[in-house]
């Protein structure tokens, strides 16, 4: 529930005034049929999460979209906490921009959180923003991640204009119509490739990320692509009220940057963003002048190995998080398997505190074998958690409020689900939770949790990113 007061809008007025609201109780998770062979609509499910409910643990409403294959993929508010200070504003629609179908879909969550509906807004025809008004209006495609404004409007990244080719550009839509308004970047000034943003609106600035350009990576990755620099190496550093890019920073072993976090802290002006490829963590900070600088600052090491797709395997960091505190990061290593926890009290010098293996391409009695490992004395055991083999490993992660929990999807992007974990196509993803030690640092498996996604009604799902309806420390900024 959001913060309630005579004249607050949606979440709280600060970020660690959110660490004091209430437990988590249901989330949201886009599943997706896309590539598993099953002909049905990816659907948004509503999961049980409270320990005290008799459906802990439970799917309890699922919401299928109209059209197949569209590839739900992350998803935002129309409101959040950058709107604390609007008592006009609510927090009561779901955004899911479609990765692949480039349609945006609009969900009332507010009317009935545990069965969310298709909002029909008086601008969209069946609950819908179609591909085709997007492209007409932007010129652009292959929506990524959703924010609201402090203005009411929503922001939309995206990966491609309409044909599948980069274009890093942003769709404006209007908060209460959900109209198409336009790009927010001025003509002709979008990135060369899109992918994830966050603003710091205090310090001017907004920063985004790239991966590739649709075609690229649509259909699964080839390591010449690599070869040919398809894929992303630059953050783009945008000047917030001129909607402009000021600097574009190449990252050294920087190969696909993809999410991008600020410290929530809105009087800072540094963050982190985790690169996919290369596994490392780079840190932005603003410099003393007002330019930008970024810096590597984790690097998790290759693995050589044989029985898998190239000689030596990276640790694929596909999720970063940062506590409402600024104390620890979060990332997922999906290739290795394995879910760490930094110390960044100081952002230019993290400390491992935690880390937990969950599965991954490495486990013990699998396909691969290491060779040459600069971290572990021997392969993990597979994770089986309440007599299920957990298939994948960790990817998307979600704090709990009080920084107390950590719960973890294994599925990244069909496509690639189908290459590289085709047990995930064939037993569906999961959802875990991780206990964590907030005072001395540390993970632990809540070995009672476990949300299988392998036993939906009409199949296997692939379960992804997830939202609590009262905001978290991903979806949520402070102005």
């Amino acid at each position: 529930m959001a913060t309630k007061c005579g004249k607050c809008g949606p979440g709280y007025p600060t970020p660690l005034e959110a660490m004091k609201g209430p437990r988590e109780e249901i989330v949201y998770l886009p599943c997706i049929y896309r590539n598993t062979g099953i002909e049905a609509p990816d659907y948004l499910a509503t999961v049980d999460i409270d320990p005290k409910s008799p459906q802990y643990c439970q799917v309890i409403h699922r919401l299928p979209m109209p059209h197949l294959k569209d590839e739900l993929h992350h998803s935002g508010w129309n409101a959040c906490s950058s709107c604390f200070g609007d008592s006009t504003k609510s927090r009561n629609k779901l955004v899911l921009p479609c990765l692949m179908s480039s349609r945006i879909y609009v969900v009332d969550v507010g009317s009935d959180p545990r069965a969310p509906k298709l909002h029909k807004a008086c601008a969209l025809p069946l609950w819908v923003i179609e591909a085709e008004d997007i492209h007409a209006k932007c010129g652009l495609g292959y929506v990524h991640t959703s924010h609201c404004l402090a203005s009411g409007e929503v922001m939309v990244s995206t990966l491609g204009d309409p044909k599948g080719n980069g274009k890093g550009g942003f769709v404006l839509l209007d908060g209460e119509t959900f109209e198409v308004k336009g790009t927010w970047e001025q003509p002709g000034g979008a990135a060369p490739l899109g992918y994830d943003f966050w603003y710091q609106p205090r310090h001017n600035v907004m920063i985004s990320t790239e991966w590739a350009a649709p075609n690229v990576f649509r259909d699964g990755f080839n390591p010449a692509d690599v070869e040919a620099g398809l894929y992303g190496s630059h953050i783009h550093v945008w000047d917030w009220q001129r909607h402009e890019i000021v600097q574009t920073l190449p990252l050294q072993d920087g190969l696909i940057p993809l999410e991008v976090r600020f410290l929530h802290d809105p009087d800072t002006a540094q963050g982190f963003v985790g690169c996919a490829l290369s596994s490392t963590i780079q840190h932005f900070y603003k410099n003393q002048g007002g330019s930008w600088s970024v810096e590597k600052v984790i690097q998790v090491p290759p693995k050589k190995v044989k029985g898998w797709l190239l000689p030596e395997m990276p640790s694929l960091i596909t999720d970063i998080l940062l506590s409402l505190d600024d104390r620890f990061l979060y990332f997922s290593n999906w290739l290795h398997g394995d879910l760490r926890q930094y110390d960044v009290s100081d952002p230019h010098r993290p400390r491992l505190t935690g880390q937990l293996f969950l599965g991954g391409s490495i486990v013990k009695g699998g396909p691969v074998q290491v060779l040459e490992d600069q971290e572990l004395k021997s392969q993990p055991e597979p994770l089986v958690v309440k007599g299920k083999r957990v298939p994948g490993g960790p990817q998307m992660i979600q704090l709990s409020l009080d920084g107390k929990r950590l719960y973890v999807t294994t599925s990244l992007y069909s496509a690639w689900d189908k290459q590289f974990y085709p047990d995930l196509i064939r037993e569906g993803s999961v959802m875990l939770q991780i206990d964590v030690d907030t005072i001395k640092g540390g993970l632990k498996l809540n070995p009672n949790f476990l949300v299988d996604f392998g036993k939906e009604p009409l199949g296997p799902a692939l379960a992804h990113e997830l939202r609590y309806p009262g905001g978290d420390c991903s979806s949520d900024i402070w102005l």
